[in-house]
């Protein structure tokens, strides 16, 4: 997780607008660089790194010496970094995972190059030799990025909009607008440093098998249990590259307490002379709470909880939504005890790398009102749809929450090989069954051991619900506040005020009158409010006001 920042083709003081790179640096607390690019002074790239792999020779702009024409900057991990080197028969001059971009673009282009990248990515790449600019980045939009282009040929790049907002203000006809997942876009660059959009290409969609070559296990013949199992560990090994501490977040549910499990297991194997710790949040009763101590115990983790109180979340959520950018009420809801978990992280331990269970529910129709799905095929058709909108929920809320103090988050259940399988299963059979949500995940665990069965078998609990106690939910908790925050009067106006996305609850209108405080007029990044589906007058996405709740 680093921060990565780019203007082409200038027309103001470089030297100030740069400052506005300043903007992201908590996703990169190690190191920071700004740097013109030599012939063009009005273009920049700003970098803040988060060391991960190769402390001595990361630093970015990235370049190297076979390759003098190349400027990469980047923010992601490569997977697949040492297999493409063999492939291909690179030879590296550092150790660092992002040097494969380099060799791949200049063997194939940047769609070959993203096509054959095995890892979660934002990418940057000039090219002086050939005067070309690429921007890019993975299927699910894991690894952020926002751009902003002119008429005249100016443009900008941002890991987060924030980055970008005081530019934005100079330019009033341009957009801030996130960056599409899957794509690579390619901008001719002229001797005056402006650049001109030439394509803009998907190089790869969810739930197709992608196209690198990392080695994963046979699926063929084999039973549909196995192979759920053994790519799924594969897709958790995979993810274990780099020089500093694992940790998992552990809300007790099934997702994240069977990342937490391989990821300890995998830990004790390889003995990297460390215990794995874990972290659960919630406030005083939280079923979450207990369910994850008794994870803990059963894998043998460095436990680590931490209970607030309910004026804690609440003068969080200020702060939680200037970091996710967003003013979606399921999102805000969760990410808040999120923001304030990853903030604990950061400042009472040593762990860097964080594994989450995100994904999980969207591929594997993991949410209550799967349950209400009028047929297979629209339950199949709902769960594509939720993995191809991640990037505006639940991935952004990761991310966000995380990176906003200096962590940076893996997300297995989110590998390309797994997903790709698990998508070609018969529709009936990732249905929820016998009123259990992802029971073809859960009986390819079963009698494992990794997991004890009242863990493995535990009903769905959103984190925004776990976290709350059971007598008292946290959207009600906020509901209540918010009630003394905005009048009858402010919601009746909210249409008028806010015409894309207009407020429906009180709630919703003060979490957009924040978000505009900080962007303002930039409220169609989200392009929707996320909410429950085949469910009669549901009113509100939390997972406690449906009828199925609980009742298996």
């Amino acid at each position: 997780m680093c921060g990565i920042w780019a203007i082409f083709g200038s027309d103001k003081d470089v030297s100030v607008q740069c400052k506005s790179c300043l903007a992201i640096a908590h996703r990169g607390p190690d190191s920071f660089r700004i740097e013109n690019v030599n012939h063009f002074p009005n273009c920049c790239f700003g970098f803040h790194r988060l060391a991960i792999v190769d402390d001595m020779l990361g630093m970015q702009p990235m370049r190297i010496h076979s390759l003098p024409h190349l400027w990469l900057c980047y923010n992601g991990e490569i997977y697949n970094f040492k297999t493409v080197e063999k492939q291909f028969d690179f030879k590296y001059e550092t150790q660092c995972d992002g040097e494969a971009i380099l060799h791949l673009y200049e063997h194939g282009g940047a769609k070959f190059m993203a096509q054959n990248l095995d890892g979660v990515f934002a990418f940057m790449l000039l090219d002086t030799k050939n005067q070309k600019v690429f921007v890019g980045r993975d299927t699910y939009g894991i690894r952020p990025a926002f751009r902003m282009i002119t008429k005249d040929g100016f443009l900008a790049v941002c890991s987060e909009a924030k980055g970008l907002m005081d530019i934005v203000h100079e330019c009033p006809y341009a957009k801030v607008e996130p960056f599409p997942p899957g794509h690579v876009e390619s901008y001719d660059l002229a001797d005056n440093g402006k650049v001109s959009l030439t394509s803009s290409e998907r190089f790869h969609s969810i739930g197709h098998p992608p196209k690198y070559l990392t080695p994963a296990p046979p699926t063929e013949g084999k039973d549909v249990y196995e192979n759920i199992r053994n790519l799924f560990e594969t897709a958790v090994r995979k993810r274990m590259i780099g020089q500093r501490r694992i940790g998992c977040l552990l809300s007790g549910g099934l997702d994240s307490s069977l990342v937490a499990a391989l990821v300890c297991k995998y830990v004790k194997e390889e003995e990297r002379g460390y215990p794995v710790q874990t972290f659960s949040i919630g406030l005083e009763g939280s079923p979450d709470i207990v369910a994850a101590r008794k994870v803990a115990q059963h894998i043998g983790s460095e436990h680590h909880e931490f209970t607030f109180k309910t004026e804690d979340f609440l003068n969080a959520v200020r702060p939680t939504i200037q970091a996710l950018e967003t003013y979606d009420i399921t999102t805000i809801r969760a990410s808040v005890p999120m923001y304030l978990l990853s903030q604990r992280i950061s400042k009472e331990t040593d762990s860097i790398v964080i594994f989450s269970g995100e994904g999980a529910d969207e591929l594997a129709q993991g949410y209550i009102y799967f349950h209400k799905a009028p047929s297979p095929a629209e339950a199949d058709e709902e769960s594509r749809r939720l993995l191809n909108d991640l990037y505006f929920f639940d991935v952004l809320r990761t991310d966000r929450t995380t990176a906003a103090h200096g962590l940076e988050v893996r997300v297995p259940f989110l590998d390309h090989q797994f997903d790709a399988y698990f998508l070609s299963i018969d529709p009936k059979l990732r249905q929820p069954a016998n009123g259990v949500e992802k029971s073809l995940v859960r009986k390819a665990f079963e009698n494992t051991g990794l997991l004890p069965n009242e863990i493995l078998w535990r009903p769905k609990e959103a984190f925004s619900d776990g976290v709350s106690s059971t007598e008292k939910s946290w959207f009600k908790i906020l509901q209540e506040d918010v009630e003394t925050k905005v009048t009858d009067d402010d919601l009746a106006a909210a249409s008028k005020v806010f015409v894309h996305n207009p407020p429906k609850t009180k709630e919703a209108y003060f979490y957009r009158t924040i978000f505009e405080e900080f962007y303002p007029s930039q409220g169609e990044w989200l392009p929707y409010y996320w909410m429950p589906k085949w469910i009669d007058g549901a009113s509100d996405p939390s997972a406690r006001t449906l009828g199925h709740y609980k009742t298996a």
